[in-house]
């Protein structure tokens, strides 16, 4: 029943039992090695992409019955990465790649849409068509909204248009602007237009049969035209031209209801809105009348969204995080199929379906655990046969993962907060030396599964504890409270109280507690060592924020900007929630991670950070990589990261 597809997938052979620190650095740093499996219309090919050394992909496209498999494109990674493929037909692939560049002082994200042969031979954009009379080049040309399955080998895509000068001796211009829709031929590349570019547009919805039925728009103001958060959502009735008012939603608030789906087999539209002050789901028809109807919520998590399956992207059902990950489908046949795949595979894994071929006869599936970094197989519906394409992470094959459980944590002022407690496998669980890892955001949250980074941690034989704190997202309006950034305070106490648990409980030895973190859980990492600098021994802190002022400052720069301030705020809580203008206070040594090309969070507020901490005699260093993003998706990169980290960690707390 488990045949090997990919040839060689699974051939990593057990190590010692003991693992020496370069070991773990090199098999948790390497990035997951196979991601993006497709299946073509027929059912007959499958395409991935697959990790190379560094920050370099190869996409390749392998032959089911044959098992034979071919290098389609490779992808450096330096500054343009694979980011995804997909089958547009059996001959044609479509696939997107982007990256960051420096323009003078500016990191700009681009990405473009390709068309590729199967056998590789051209590349071709199915962006806007460029010329010299565009007065200036586009960050970003588009995304697939429809993979039109009656239709092999066409696509509906959404293209950013900018307007064309009037060519010299002639009268001609191209004065569109903004987002509008393309039917693509992927072929001839022949396109014509569904919807005219407006300026104002931000995304469409189709049905899966390649019909625009809802549209939003963005409001701004000013000449910069900075976004105010303000979002509108036009719907369109069957067979009608015409956009008629639908929902709205409030960035700033967080009031109002978003479409995330339109089904179209119920002429509706499933919609995201607060119910006692979490997202529910509703089904609101698409035609004219309005009418609501509640699929689901749950009273103590938001739902985050829908399933599909196959190139229609029928919706299956929906999702949401209490503890794990759980998918309720609407669709009693893929239930009953959940449940027996995730039952027959070992482990008893969580099973996600990740494709189908046109007939829906053979399904992509993933399946992961907290213990399981993920496998890819092939289902084949009709001879309940299921062959293993490869695992995602097989430098990691052979080794005992450690387990996660969920705990809540008491706060100070007694609320429970919900975390994931992973103790080093085989451990007694008791006296060891323990990490607390606050999640990034902050508007996000943890949740059970593997975590390359807290399995690092824990196999190098420290207790590890993610804590959802105040301020994640999830958990409805109230949870995320004003964010983490204006009520930083609570966020920090919060983590605290987690560190503070792992000691009451005997798990963790008080004296050997360090943070760390990434992005806003960098930032959370070092105030945390400014509010409590007795409570750590060490503090890692990757591409985090350093200075509120810096951060509002540098969005200027970008229309999100007012958006960035608001969610900072203002007064004299951004000083006091800056570490680098409070590094006198912290006692812990500091480690700093961060890339050059990093668009979320400039690397000056690591370099801001170094200098301050330094200035003021403290221990701090800066580890920073060259051509590299917020990510670090780089497996050289990673190795070379948690070296460090683990030597940090070691001289600070043991292991």
């Amino acid at each position: 029943m488990f045949a090997a597809l990919l040839a060689g997938a699974s051939n990593v052979a057990a190590a010692a039992a003991a693992y020496s620190l370069a070991d773990d650095a090199k098999a948790f740093g390497a990035r997951p090695n196979v991601r993006s499996v497709a299946i073509s219309p027929s059912g007959t090919k499958l395409l991935f992409i697959d990790a190379v050394s560094g920050r370099s992909s190869v996409l390749q496209v392998l032959d089911i019955a044959t098992k034979t498999n071919k290098i389609v494109a490779r992808s450096a990674g330096n500054p343009d990465s694979l980011y995804w493929c997909e089958f547009g037909s059996d001959t044609q692939l479509v696939c997107k790649f982007g990256g960051e560049t420096k323009i003078d002082r500016v990191i700009a994200g681009f990405s473009r849409i390709v068309a590729v042969p199967l056998d590789g031979s051209k590349f071709t954009e199915l962006g806007q068509p460029t010329n010299y009379y565009k007065p200036v080049g586009r960050q970003f040309d588009g995304e697939i909204l429809d993979w039109l399955p009656e239709t092999p080998g066409s696509v509906l895509m959404e293209r950013t248009y900018i307007g064309e000068n009037v060519r010299p001796g002639s009268h001609i211009a191209d004065s569109r602007e903004g987002l509008g829709v393309d039917r693509i031929d992927l072929t001839t590349l022949k396109a014509s237009q569904i919807e005219q570019p407006r300026r104002d547009a931000g995304d469409y919805l189709t049905d899966g049969r390649g019909h625009v039925r809802i549209m939003s728009t963005v409001e701004t103001e000013g000449e910069e035209e900075m976004l105010t958060g303000l979002i509108e959502y036009k719907f369109r009735r069957a067979n009608s031209s015409a956009w008629e008012p639908f929902t709205q939603y409030d960035e700033r608030t967080r009031i109002g209801s978003t479409p995330i789906a339109v089904e179209g087999q119920t002429d509706s539209a499933l919609v995201l809105r607060k119910l006692n002050g979490r997202d529910a789901l509703y089904r609101i028809k698409l035609d004219g009348s309005g009418a609501s109807t509640l699929v689901a919520s749950n009273p103590l998590v938001d739902i985050d969204g829908v399933v599909r399956i196959g190139r229609g992207q029928r919706i299956i059902g929906y999702t949401d995080v209490a503890d794990r990950r759980e998918v309720t489908y609407f669709d009693p046949e893929f239930s009953q199929l959940h449940a027996a795949l995730g039952a027959a595979l070992p482990g008893h894994p969580q099973i996600t379906f990740e494709g189908a071929s046109s007939d829906g006869s053979k399904i992509i599936v993933l399946a992961t655990s907290d213990v399981n970094p993920g496998t890819f197989y092939l289902f084949d519906r009709t001879s309940k046969h299921l062959d293993e394409i490869a695992p995602v992470r097989p430098e990691l094959e052979g080794r005992t993962l450690a387990q996660v459980q969920s705990v809540r944590v008491p706060a100070a002022d007694g609320t429970e907060i919900p975390a994931y407690l992973t103790l080093p496998p085989g451990s007694g669980g008791k006296n060891l030396p323990a990490v607390v890892l606050p999640h990034g955001g902050p508007s996000a949250r943890d949740e059970w599964g593997f975590d390359w980074l807290a399995q690092f941690l824990a196999a190098r034989g420290y207790a590890v504890i993610q804590p959802n704190y105040r301020g994640s997202a999830g958990y409805g309006d109230q949870w995320e409270g004003a964010n983490g950034f204006r009520d930083w305070p609570k966020a920090m106490g919060d983590i605290a109280a987690s560190a503070r648990y792992l000691a009451n409980q005997g798990i963790a030895d008080p004296n050997r507690l360090a943070i760390v973190g990434w992005s806003y859980g960098g930032y959370a990492a070092l105030q945390s060592a400014v509010m409590y600098p007795d409570l750590y021994r060490a503090v890692v802190a990757i591409a985090p924020v350093t200075d509120l002022s810096l951060l509002k400052t540098q969005a200027t720069d970008f229309t999100n900007g007012d958006l960035v301030a608001r969610q900072v705020g203002s007064g004299p809580n951004i000083d006091a929630g800056s570490p680098a203008l409070r590094a006198a206070e912290i006692k812990a040594p500091v480690l700093l991670v961060h890339g050059d090309l990093d668009i979320n969070v400039d690397i000056s507020h690591s370099e801001r950070m170094l200098a301050a901490l330094q200035g003021q005699g403290k221990k701090a260093e800066l580890l920073s990589f060259k051509g590299l993003n917020h990510q670090l998706d780089d497996s050289d990169a990673r190795t070379q990261m948690l070296t460090r980290i683990g030597e940090f960690l070691d001289t600070a707390i043991g292991h």
